[in-house]
């Protein structure tokens, strides 16, 4: 996996804090308002992110819902393509494609506009975290469904332990995060 080098991953972890037993004891909740709240550090962030991709090609960026909308749409702006959110069922109006992936405790769904990608569109896919990589890989299915390239999916963190970033690199996908935390 690609990863900055360490005096980015250094100033972007300043900006995150942990806070222990949230929102279940036993939980490291890594909590990124304090990035998005200071000018410095969202910029940076977000600067990063697209500065990887600027000139890649890059036809739209897919942010998942709800922290990817953050920073997938600043991202889609700096690089001066399209943004699709992909959504928790039931949220979208229109024609919708969707995807159920396994929850630890049942499942869930996943869903896009039909017309959002089309064939052959590269995109890139953009959320906060990779913990266990479940919405991620998700995601990486059902922009490929409708013939999307996945040309990699970014992250703000990555918590390694929990093995996100391996189940999306065992569906051949790419994967980049601007710093990592260990412990789950």
């Amino acid at each position: 996996m690609a990863r900055p080098p360490a005096p980015l991953q250094d100033s972007i972890k300043s900006f995150i804090r942990t806070v222990p037993d949230y929102p279940h004891e036993g939980i490291l909740f890594r909590d990124i308002t304090g990035l998005l709240e200071n000018a410095h550090g969202l910029r940076l962030a977000v600067d990063s992110l697209a500065e990887r991709y600027a000139g890649k090609g890059i036809d739209l960026v897919a942010g998942i819902e709800a922290r990817g909308f953050i920073f997938g749409t600043a991202v889609a702006y700096k690089l001066g393509v399209g943004f699709i959110p992909i959504r928790k069922a039931g949220k979208l109006p229109g024609e919708v494609v969707g995807v159920d992936y396994q929850l630890e405790y049942g499942t869930d769904r996943m869903e896009m506009h039909a017309d959002a990608v089309s064939q052959g569109d590269d995109v890139l896919l953009v959320d906060d975290l990779i913990a266990t990589g479940g919405t991620a890989s998700a995601a990486v299915e059902l922009i490929r469904g409708v013939g999307g390239t996945v040309v990699e999916a970014c992250f703000v963190i990555d918590l390694p332990e929990l093995g996100g970033t391996d189940r999306l690199r065992a569906l051949h996908c790419d994967c980049f995060t601007l710093c990592e935390f260990e412990g789950a």
